[in-house]
């Protein structure tokens, strides 16, 4: 068979598909496929012939070559999906949907009959999804499990593995220290510091009611650096989200001191770094009315942040990986800033918090004294 008799025959197959013979459609493909002149499109067009005349096993075949020269072809791995999904192999089926949905995501261009076809292969994948998660609940209550009453990291791990949670990780923008654990919110009750701190909540209020009364030394927390690229952020120089500091880059503010000296005694002998030019960080951090601040990730993963909060209107909340906390006055939140975070205040009222950096505890003496000198060497040079 020639090349002009394999044209013509696959002319034929295509025009038998489009007046919906698959039948003649697929002998005319087939006849090209085994003379050995068939493309990877004639082969495509093959499957779609075998798949409409039912015959999954064919289609299967005929896909092969194509997706062994190519394994992204993004028709032939929805062609997959779609009939494993036939099958009732949600799981198979589930595999090649997520591969044709990255292939997709990278591609630069589509033709306009894949973006239907790709919003049905998401559709299948929440469909199986919901289906999962109702088997395994069902499996764990056979079992006489009950997720919420494991603790919240096993509703965390279902969350995930059900796909309505991503695994949330350390991704500090400036220096990751390796083998820490991946902890959004650590405990309070695990520091014998904080009760003390917070029965001081009421005394360090007033100083922050007086600060806020005043407005003076208060300064947008997210600040333009001149001689640094402009930081895309969306409370660049906004005054709605804004600090006065008591230490800023390790050094106390003498003024901001004398005029909040119960908050400086509060925090006395706390763990916090002493760092030349970097640490201590000490703040009040005032969030405006209705402000949302958006996503973002810490410098360091050395360190945990620590709000105490003073003024705190109801609708406040904070965010540390999947875990979102109401903010509560008086009761201290200790997390991750490494973290991906976020926080807001969906009220009509300002929420001030009481905001220092402390070591974290599983670094020892040598860790936390090495960590120092290396800090110190970077900012001097």
């Amino acid at each position: 068979m020639n090349d002009l008799d394999c044209e013509a025959i696959a002319r034929s197959g295509v025009e038998a598909l489009r007046r919906g013979d698959a039948s003649a459609a697929r002998s005319a493909f087939s006849q090209v496929e085994a003379a050995g002149r068939a493309s990877h499109q004639l082969r495509l067009l093959l499957a779609q012939s075998c798949e409409l005349m039912g015959d999954g096993t064919a289609m299967e075949a005929a896909l092969a070559p194509v997706l062994e020269a190519e394994p992204r072809n993004i028709y032939a791995l929805l062609m997959m999906g779609e009939n494993r999904a036939r099958m009732g192999d949600d799981r198979a089926a589930s595999s090649w949907f997520n591969l044709a949905l990255s292939s997709a995501a990278h591609a630069a261009n589509l033709p306009p009959d894949l973006p239907p076809r790709l919003d049905r292969a998401v559709a299948s994948l929440k469909s199986f999804s919901r289906k999962f998660e109702d088997h395994l609940q069902a499996r764990l209550a056979a079992t006489n499990i009950d997720p919420d009453s494991i603790g919240s990291r096993f509703r965390e791990g279902i969350e995930i593995l059900a796909g309505r949670a991503q695994p949330q990780l350390q991704q500090p923008t400036s220096f990751y220290y390796p083998r820490l654990p991946q902890i959004p919110f650590y405990d309070p009750a695990g520091f014998n510091w904080v009760p003390a701190l917070e029965a001081k909540t009421s005394a360090i209020r007033v100083e922050a009611e007086a600060v806020l009364s005043s407005g003076r030394g208060l300064a947008p927390y997210v600040q333009r650096n001149v001689d640094r690229p402009s930081r895309e952020h969306a409370l660049l120089d906004d005054p709605d989200w804004s600090a006065y500091y008591l230490w800023r880059d390790g050094a106390l503010d003498a003024d901001h001191a004398r005029a909040c000296p119960a908050t400086v005694a509060a925090l006395e002998g706390l763990p916090m770094p002493s760092i030349a030019d970097r640490s201590p960080a000490v703040l009040f951090s005032v969030l405006r009315p209705k402000t949302h601040i958006p996503p973002h990730w810490g410098m360091l993963n050395t360190r945990l942040i620590c709000h105490l909060p003073l003024i705190v209107p109801p609708d406040c909340r904070l965010r540390v990986g999947n875990e979102t906390r109401t903010v509560e006055a008086g009761k201290m939140l200790i997390f991750d800033d490494s973290i991906e975070h976020e926080a807001w205040n969906d009220s009509d009222e300002t929420r001030v918090i009481l905001l220092f950096e402390i070591w974290r505890p599983e670094l020892d003496a040598k860790e936390r004294g090495a960590l120092t000198a290396m800090f110190e060497s970077i900012a001097l040079y």
